[in-house]
C-alpha cells in the first residue's frame, strides 16, 4: 500500500510539478522576456471583464500603447465586443484556457479541449488564430509542456502580484517600478474574478498603471506587444490545425 501511495505521488509529480518547474525555467519554446533594449511588454490575464477591460483599453489608447491579452475563452465568448475592440486597436490576443483552470487538473484530452475551444472563439471573433498561450497560474502538465511548440508559450519576467487583496496603489506602483526597460514581460490582470483574487484589484491596478506608463515614457522606454519585443512571428495557421480533431 505504501509503495502504491509513493508511486501515485511520483506519477502526479511527473505529470504536474516537474513539467511546471521545467516550464518556468526552460528557454526553448518558452519566452519569459524580450530581447530589445529600452522596451517593456504589458500583458494582461484573466479577462475580458465588462467593467475593467474597457477602462484599461481607454487608458492604453490614451497613451498610444499596444499590449498583449491572454483571455479566458468563455469570457471572450460572453464579451465578443471587447475582444473585437482589442483586435481593432492593435493589441495581441493569446489563449489562457477556455475556463480559468490549472493544467494540474486537466487530462491530456481536457487540456487540448481547453485550447481548441479558446482558439475557435478568438478566431471566430477576430478572424485570426491566436499564436500565443499562457497557462493559468503558470502551471504546466506533461502534455502542455510536450505540445508547447504548437502555440508560442509566453510566461513573464516581472509579476507585481496585482491581484492580491489589500494591495495599495502605492505598493503596486513600487512593485511595477522594479521592472527594468530591457524587454521585461510584465504580468497584470484586468479581471479579479478568479480563485484567490480580489474582485476590485483591477481598479487599483489601473490607478497604479498610468503613472508607471508616464514615468517609463519620460525615460524613453517603449511599450510593445509580445511579437516585436520577443523577436517572434505569428505561427502559420496550419501550425495549430492539429487541435481541430478534439
Amino acid at each position: 500500500m505504501k509503495k502504491l501511495f509513493i508511486g501515485g505521488l511520483a506519477a502526479i509529480a511527473l505529470y504536474t510539478v516537474i513539467p511546471t518547474m521545467i516550464g518556468k525555467t526552460a528557454s526553448i519554446g518558452i519566452r519569459q522576456k524580450g530581447n530589445l533594449p529600452n522596451t517593456l511588454a504589458l500583458t494582461f490575464d484573466d479577462g475580458p471583464n465588462p467593467l475593467y477591460t474597457p477602462q484599461l483599453l481607454d487608458l492604453l489608447k490614451m497613451h498610444d500603447i499596444s499590449a498583449t491579452f491572454f483571455v479566458v475563452g468563455e469570457k471572450a465568448a460572453a464579451y465578443p465586443d471587447l475582444i473585437r475592440r482589442m483586435h481593432e486597436e492593435g493589441h495581441e490576443i493569446g489563449v489562457h484556457h477556455f475556463r480559468h483552470i490549472s493544467n494540474w487538473l486537466l487530462s491530456p484530452s481536457a487540456y487540448r479541449r481547453q485550447l481548441t475551444k479558446s482558439i475557435q472563439v478568438i478566431s471566430g471573433i477576430t478572424g485570426e488564430r491566436p499564436s500565443y498561450y499562457r497557462p493559468p497560474w503558470g502551471h504546466f502538465n506533461l502534455c502542455s509542456l510536450f505540445f508547447r511548440e504548437q502555440l508560442q508559450v509566453i510566461m513573464w519576467s516581472h509579476i507585481p502580484r496585482d491581484w492580491k487583496k489589500g494591495i495599495t496603489e502605492a505598493e503596486l506602483y513600487s512593485r511595477l517600478d522594479e521592472a527594468g526597460g530591457d524587454g521585461d514581460f510584465i504580468l497584470l490582470h484586468d479581471c479579479g474574478e478568479t480563485f484567490g483574487a480580489d474582485r476590485e484589484a483591477p481598479a487599483v491596478m489601473l490607478r497604479a498603471l498610468e503613472p508607471f506608463i508616464l514615468d517609463r515614457k519620460e525615460k524613453g522606454i517603449r511599450f510593445l506587444t509580445v511579437t516585436p519585443l520577443a523577436g517572434t512571428e505569428h505561427l502559420e495557421k496550419g501550425a495549430v490545425e492539429w487541435y481541430s480533431e478534439f
